[in-house]
């Protein structure tokens, strides 16, 4: 089985994308959702969260995301030790999901693939893509903050450009081009690819 990476700025429109390929018959691992039920589940985790961020970072057993956010959203050197902390667990946690998939390829959807390391797992990596005016709008839309947050976070994550060239295959999702035949043009070669492997 091939096991493929999705990912892509944020506001780049990867879930839709991943939700194509799922509705494909694709399994879909989001590295999103894992990580914050990971982060709540992990005894470990949460004791390392605890020792790093204070017992604020846990309200009644529960993350405290509004206090984590605004902890790491204004300090890189802390968003890094999160992460430092949370990307192995999960990393682990998908290759645990990898080995019980027995379709021809699985996803790993994630936004930090490059950034984290994960890619060294992977045989291929799908890179989605829009412009930056774009992202910034749907970001904007979707979780109700200003310009300047959203830019704030784009400037935590690898730039486009760099993360697109290490993709192997790129689907544009800047509303202009059709994302449904691109995903159906990749499912192809990766069903292709997986026949050979």
């Amino acid at each position: 089985m091939l096991r493929v990476g999705i990912t892509g700025g944020i506001g780049s429109g990867k879930s839709i994308v991943a939700r194509v390929f799922n509705s494909l018959g694709i399994p879909v691992y989001n590295a999103d959702t894992a990580a914050k039920r990971l982060m709540e589940n992990d005894p470990e985790l949460v004791e390392a969260i605890k020792a790093q961020f204070g017992d604020g970072a846990y309200l009644d057993g529960k993350l405290n995301r509004a206090y984590l956010a605004q902890v790491v959203f204004k300090d890189k050197q802390q968003l890094d030790i999160l992460n430092q902390l949370v990307h192995p667990v999960t990393i682990r946690d998908a290759e645990q999901w990898m080995q019980h998939q027995s379709s021809p390829y699985a996803l790993k959807e994630a936004a930090l693939i490059f950034e984290s390391g994960s890619q060294a797992q992977l045989d291929l990596v799908i890179g989605v893509s829009a412009p930056q005016h774009i992202r910034i709008h749907r970001v904007m839309q979707r979780d109700g903050v200003s310009r300047e947050e959203v830019i704030k976070r784009i400037d935590n994550q690898l730039s486009e450009t760099i993360k697109m060239r290490l993709c192997d295959y790129i689907i544009m999702n800047d509303d202009q081009r059709l994302v449904v035949p691109q995903v159906l043009k990749v499912h192809e070669e990766l069903l292709q690819r997986a026949g050979m492997k």
